[in-house]
């Protein structure tokens, strides 16, 4: 792996991490915001909480894939380098003369 590839993929990894950062962010402002809503339009109602079941469930999804399921392409990766191989190919996909 060159520099550069080690640059892509670290670099990939911090926008992904930043993304979901992001995306916990808006997650609780939204639902601070549907908290007062709910309890200033109806609080013998409490309705905010699916939203927040629903949003939440994408939001842990989104935590799963970031970080639990990143180091499959490592494994994708490899197998790439491992056909690419087979195939007399090198990373750029250009066949070998034979």
């Amino acid at each position: 792996m060159t520099p550069t590839d080690q640059y892509a993929r670290a670099r990939g990894r911090a926008e992904a991490k930043y993304g979901f950062f992001v995306h916990v962010a808006v997650y609780a402002a939204v639902m601070a915001l549907l908290v007062v809503i709910d309890m200033l339009t109806s609080p013998g109602t409490i309705w905010f909480i699916w939203p927040a079941i629903g949003w939440g469930f994408l939001v842990a999804l989104h935590g799963v894939r970031v970080y639990l399921l990143a180091d499959r392409d490592v494994i994708v990766d490899a197998l790439t380098e491992r056909e690419l191989r087979d195939l007399g190919a090198d990373r750029t996909g250009r066949g070998q003369p034979r």
